[in-house]
């Protein structure tokens, strides 16, 4: 629980998907279709201004606006919650419980690192909990000298 996020981002595989702020709804539902994740980063040249999440669609977007002519940025969450790449696995299942909230943009010195997800999250324990489980039943069957 207490390794840093730093660790996390390392073994992931994909990186963090992103759109301008003018990209359409659709543009960047496309994105977040064809890359199977749940929201992109919506940045501002270098800067980020917001994320764009599956929720953001339920909410914001089905039938209430035109998705090929809305641009995310009237339809994204502006109010960011950020995590530090040294901060720990329990720091960000805190922030994820409390907030609500699936995705979680790490950001070192005003740049972007990659975001975190709470299946990032859940995975990163099963695999822990794997490892812990082998070892009792090594343990229990007589797999470690006495």
């Amino acid at each position: 629980m207490q390794t840093p996020l730093r660790t996390l981002l390392g073994q992931k595989q994909g990186k963090a998907h992103s759109v301008s702020p003018t990209s359409t709804v659709a543009a960047a539902v496309e994105l977040m279709n064809a890359n199977k994740v749940g929201s992109v980063l919506v940045m501002d040249g270098e800067r980020l201004v917001g994320i764009f999440t599956e929720r953001d669609v339920l909410r914001r977007v089905v039938g209430r606006v035109d998705a090929v002519k809305a641009q995310v940025s009237q339809v994204m969450t502006k109010d960011l919650v950020v995590m530090r790449p040294t901060s720990t696995v329990a720091d960000a299942m805190a922030v994820v419980s409390e907030k609500r909230i699936r995705h979680l943009p790490v950001v070192e010195e005003g740049r972007v690192v990659g975001v975190i997800s709470a299946g990032d999250l859940n995975h990163w324990l099963i695999r822990g909990h794997q490892g812990q489980i082998e070892q009792l039943v090594d343990y229990i069957s007589g797999k470690y000298p006495a």
